[in-house]
């Protein structure tokens, strides 16, 4: 189970704690301690922790409980109305998912249509998972502050604001205003949604809806690649990427049952605002050989000067946006830096995949049928993950999530420069089956790492700069296949997932020694 945290004496709001399997362990291989027989108002199922993996385009993030009295127990709703607000609330985790599961197989048709290179199409899917990191640590903390209600409201609205925006775009810049607005706005679902539930229903009744909203989301999910070959072959990319705007319909049921009021508190925009800048400027660095001397000049002065801000900000708040005793954890920031490697793989092979079949003639429908596969394998190694994480300990599968991930991405780089799709649609699975165990190993290490009252916030800080992987590797993809071919980016970027893996290996072995 993961148990997520309660704001106050459980760490801060928004983030969820370490997952707990009997017989798992924590970095050092220690054995962890079974979860309670019932379950607090903070913790969620099984099932809602794989809510948004990678058949989402996303990390799993499992959630926290609304914002309301601290220790609380959870607000109580009738039973009735469960099953409708779990269902909407699937549907909503599944358009969100489609920002970028659905939205990879329409980039080769947007290229031709706005007449640009398949390396600026990378922008659409870097620019989104930039704002979806970054605003993903935001919406717990906005929750604390002013309630569930309100800052949902608010993401659905500039999710569905920017998806529309970056449908009817006339310009490869103004859709990727939209589709930063878009990022920013899906930030708050997987934070806020199961917050909802988790809050409003007790038991047996919260059980069963937080199963049902990820049957829902999953099925969504696998799906979205799917659906969007199929609506563009049948009316074009433009209604692909509107497609998240259709959140705007449920609302109406998910709105009302939202908490309204927060905790109050001060939020640390500054700190956020520097993290937003640093992370920019390494995707603008990462990308700039296929964008330019001007885009790498942008990134390297952000990143430069975003640092020594953010630095000096840090000394002087250590209990800010991102909390000096959780960046000084070795464990945490280890786990969190090998992790990210995996989804950089799997949104690299989210932007290579479709552009190598698209020049192969293959159609956008079916593309996208041949992600569903991967979908699948991703959503059957989640429900083994736990067993892997009590068997192995969550270091030694960390590493094995980052050498399935170099695995990937050579055979993705074989695959393409053969011209073999079986081996694509292969290496998408196997990077799909490394998300599915390596996140929740990343959660394990990260809870175990830091204490109590930290685990909130060390797992939001883990969360920020996991989703920032998948920047990275859409960036290196779009910026060195631009120069070298898809096949030698992808080369280049199993780089990082090859150092990760002995990194892990060497920490196992090394745990393995001192236990």
């Amino acid at each position: 189970m993961a148990r997520v945290s309660e704001a106050g004496d459980r760490g801060g709001p928004g983030h969820c704690h370490a997952a707990r399997v009997p017989g798992s362990r924590s970095p050092a291989e220690r054995p962890a301690s079974p979860p309670s027989p019932e379950p607090d108002p903070g913790e969620c199922s099984e099932d809602a922790a794989r809510l948004a993996g990678p058949a989402a385009g996303a990390p799993c993030r499992p959630a926290l409980p609304a914002a309301g009295a601290p220790g609380s127990a959870p607000g109580e709703a009738p039973a009735g109305s469960a099953p409708r607000l779990a269902l909407a609330l699937g549907v909503l985790f599944a358009l969100a998912g489609s920002g970028s599961s659905a939205a990879a197989v329409a980039l080769p048709g947007l290229g031709t249509a706005l007449d640009v290179p398949a390396s600026a199409t990378a922008w659409v899917l870097s620019v989104y998972v930039l704002a979806l990191a970054v605003t993903t640590a935001v919406y717990g903390r906005l929750a604390d502050l002013a309630g569930v209600r309100w800052p949902l409201v608010a993401g659905v609205v500039l999710m569905a604001g920017g998806a529309l925006l970056g449908a009817v775009a006339p310009t490869l810049p103004v859709l990727l205003v939209g589709r930063v607005l878009q990022g920013a706005g899906a930030g708050a679902v997987p934070v806020l949604a199961t917050a909802l539930l988790s809050a409003r229903y007790s038991g047996e009744v919260r059980a069963a809806a937080l199963t049902r909203v990820a049957g829902v989301a999953a099925a969504g999910g696998a799906l979205g690649p799917f659906a969007g070959g199929l609506l563009q072959t049948w009316v074009g990319w433009r209604v692909v990427l509107a497609l998240p705007a259709v959140g705007l319909l449920l609302l109406p049921l998910i709105a009302p049952a939202a908490a309204r009021r927060g905790r109050g508190g001060p939020f640390d925009v500054p700190g956020a605002v520097l993290v937003t800048a640093c992370a920019a400027g390494l995707v603008l660095l990462v990308q700039s050989p296929a964008a330019g001397v001007t885009v790498a000049l942008a990134g390297a002065a952000l990143l430069a000067v975003g640092g020594s801000a953010a630095a000096v900000h840090l000394a002087r708040t250590p209990l800010g946006f991102l909390p000096r005793r959780v960046l000084t954890s070795g464990a945490a920031v280890t786990a969190a830096g090998c992790a990210a490697v995996v989804p950089a793989g799997w949104f690299g092979l989210l932007l290579a995949v479709p552009d190598v079949l698209t020049a192969r003639g293959w159609s956008p429908l079916l593309t996208g049928a041949s992600l569903v596969p991967a979908a699948a394998v991703g959503l059957f190694a989640s429900r083994y993950a736990g067993r892997l994480l009590a068997r192995a300990g969550a270091v030694r599968t960390l590493a094995l999530a980052t050498a399935l991930t170099v695995f990937a991405l050579l055979d993705a780089a074989v695959a393409a420069a053969a011209g073999i799709p079986a081996l694509l649609c292969l290496a998408v699975a196997v990077v799909s089956a490394a998300f599915s165990v390596g996140q929740p190993a990343l959660v394990e290490i990260v809870g175990a790492a830091v204490p109590v009252a930290d685990r909130g916030v060390a797992l939001g800080a883990a969360t920020l700069l996991f989703l920032l992987g998948g920047g990275v590797g859409t960036a290196a993809v779009a910026g060195v296949g631009a120069l070298t071919g898809t096949a030698v980016a992808l080369v280049v970027l199993a780089a990082l997932p090859a150092a990760a893996t002995l990194v892990a290996g060497v920490w196992s072995v090394r745990a393995a020694r001192a236990g």
